[in-house]
């Protein structure tokens, strides 16, 4: 058997925000969009490097309040290409080194889901 990287799901409330936040300032790529219909809950495919999410506003799909933890390189200089957009609602500080040896910093979106960018000396 051989298995793939998991592609976590977030649960999302508001396109223009999600947009906003995921598309705007942290810099994923749209991979698709759908819709059952015109009036039905989006549902998002994201990346960003190797990096895969989906954000969904079908109820049941994701729980807010969730977190993922995104292996990251130059992660100094992201949150630096992070501060200098002036997003009004994430103003990211310096990685935090912990103490099993990553840097690491953790960002909010706008629905409580959590995602915590890591950086490891591998």
């Amino acid at each position: 058997m051989s298995f793939g990287a998991p592609t976590p799901i977030f649960r999302s409330f508001d396109e223009r925000k999600a947009r906003e936040f995921y598309i705007d300032f942290l810099g994923f790529e749209v991979v698709f969009e759908h819709r059952f219909s015109d009036a039905a809950p989006l549902y998002l495919g994201l990346a960003m490097g190797d990096c895969q999410l989906h954000l969904s506003e079908h109820h049941g799909d994701g729980c807010p309040g969730a977190s993922i933890r995104i292996p990251a390189r130059n992660l100094t200089a992201y949150m630096q290409f992070l501060r200098d957009k002036k997003y009004q609602n994430a103003n990211p500080g310096d990685p935090v080194e912990k103490p099993w040896g990553s840097k690491e910093i953790t960002i909010a979106d706008p629905f409580g889901n959590r995602l915590t960018f890591v950086e490891t000396e591998d």
